[in-house]
């Protein structure tokens, strides 16, 4: 059974789905840091200043709070300006990646665009053209 689990974690469809996924959290991570220290500043600097995050309803009459931290301290909340703040990432995030993919889609369209690389002469062409060059010389 040992021998039978390590043929499947050392094939390569395993391997290559493991190297894929920790490099897929790594370009999370750096997507998510695009979003919450580029993209969301200027939001909220266009939208004037507004933070989304804190922007809840209190769903009993013990929430007397004004942030959303004391809020949930204090009882339940519903807190859809963090709903909308987690849309508006994934709103920019699916954009990046629209952007990203339509890019190298680009790039292999240009890549079979290009025209293939002429084939080498085969023998029976090698020799023809010699034959072509002896008999233009005696001419």
């Amino acid at each position: 059974m040992l021998t039978e689990f390590r043929e499947f974690a050392v094939k390569g469809n395993v391997v290559d789905l493991a190297i894929g996924v920790i490099i897929g959290a790594a370009f999370g991570r750096i997507v998510e840091s695009i979003v919450s220290d580029l993209f969301m500043p200027i939001v909220g600097a266009i939208l004037g200043g507004l933070d989304f995050s804190n922007y809840f309803v209190g769903l009993s009459s013990n929430v007397t709070a004004t942030s959303l931290a004391a809020a949930r301290e204090q009882g339940a909340v519903l807190a859809y300006g963090n709903f909308l703040t987690i849309v508006i990432n994934f709103l920019i995030i699916a954009w990046i990646l629209f952007m990203v993919v339509k890019g190298i889609n680009r790039l292999r369209r240009n890549a079979a665009n290009e025209p293939p690389a002429p084939a080498a002469p085969t023998k029976e062409e090698v020799l023809l053209t010699e034959i072509r060059d002896i008999l233009a010389k005696k001419a």
